[in-house]
């Protein structure tokens, strides 16, 4: 395994990280694709077995039972020293009641507590905001957020998805303040949506904070041909990700798709193992965040760490590529609603 400083911080993490979201019961989740917690301890300890030390999940993620399952897990099977936690922080939690999302200091100072009381520990390595809260003044929840570390149930801050002109603005006014400071952004990027490349990864690499690639795979898409763009249960129904599908940029994806094929098939090696090697070639990626369901995709995360591709190799990927939208990540209004609609019972919760 190897291993990376968490952007300018001491904090070293496996340079694969392990995103819990699949890990969940199916109802209290997403009964399609989410593994309940006898399929899903096995992965975590195979994942620890591996040297990973890295591992991702969200107070929503199945309505809390992801963080059941990964700190129960992680009690049994490792030494809570030794690995590093993420949790996050936004979307509704108990539906009905108006404070239950969003990143005001009540709701930021009840879920921390309830997300270590879940996953059973007393602190989480970094504590993410999942999306930007729009309602609620920036200084509010950085203020809170600082306050989460001074209390020490937080040694660190993340953020994801966002403009980077919003994540500058935070990062002023974290140092403005002597606020504790976002170390990481989790963010969109793979080869079929490299966007980030324009402004948010270079406000990234000049600011010291590392970034944790969410769907790397683009939802697996790089990991099989074009044609079976939909052969996974998750990628055929998960209505948050429709948006990219890019249908404007099918061309431009077939290429790439295809590329990675054929420089899999160069090497003798799974697709998914050359499209993670990519990401490594920016020095900005900590690492990926990767949603295994099954033992091999963990296999093939680990081995792609053993290969370096060749500068031709990276153009022949790249070259493919054409401008798509400026995904950031869904907006929050049809995120909610699409949460809400692929959750059987989710009134019920």
């Amino acid at each position: 395994m190897r291993y990376t400083k968490l952007g300018r911080t001491g904090l070293d993490v496996s340079s694969v990280a392990i995103g819990a979201m699949t890990y969940g019961e199916p109802d209290r989740g997403h009964p399609v694709w989410s593994l309940d917690e006898a399929s899903s301890r096995p992965l975590i300890k195979q994942a620890l077995e591996a040297g990973i030390n890295f591992f991702d999940t969200a107070n929503m993620y199945s309505y809390g039972s992801s963080e059941e399952i990964l700190g129960r897990a992680l009690k049994e099977y490792a030494n809570r020293d030794d690995v590093v936690i993420t949790t996050k922080v936004r979307h509704p939690m108990r539906p009905g009641s108006p404070n239950s999302s969003g990143l005001s200091r009540k709701t930021i100072m009840t879920e921390i507590n309830n997300s270590l009381r879940r996953l059973g520990t007393d602190h989480v390595d970094v504590y993410m905001i999942h999306r930007l809260d729009n309602d609620t003044p920036l200084e509010e929840t950085l203020e809170a957020l600082n306050d989460v570390v001074k209390a020490g149930k937080a040694r660190y801050l993340g953020a994801s998805s966002m403009h980077a002109w919003q994540f500058a603005k935070a990062l002023h006014l974290q140092e403005r303040h002597g606020w504790a400071r976002f170390v990481t952004m989790q963010d969109h990027y793979n080869l079929l949506a490299r966007e980030e490349e324009r402004e948010m990864l270079p406000l990234c690499a000049d600011a010291g904070v590392a970034t944790m690639v969410w769907s790397p795979l683009a939802r697996g898409r790089l990991a099989r041909p074009f044609d079976q763009a939909a052969a996974t249960p998750r990628a055929a129904t998960d209505g948050a990700y429709a948006d990219l599908l890019y249908k404007a940029n099918a061309d431009s994806d077939r290429r790439i798709i295809d590329a990675v094929g054929a420089i899999a098939g160069e090497r003798g090696v799974p697709r998914a193992r050359i499209a993670l090697a990519w990401l490594r070639r920016n020095p900005v990626v900590a690492a990926p965040v990767v949603g295994a369901r099954t033992a091999r995709q963990i296999g093939d995360a680990v081995a792609s760490l053993d290969i370096d591709l060749t500068d031709d190799e990276a153009r022949r990927l790249e070259a493919p590529y054409t401008p798509r939208h400026d995904f950031q990540g869904v907006s929050d209004e049809r995120e909610m609603e699409r949460i809400k609609a692929s959750v059987p019972g989710y009134a019920n919760l």
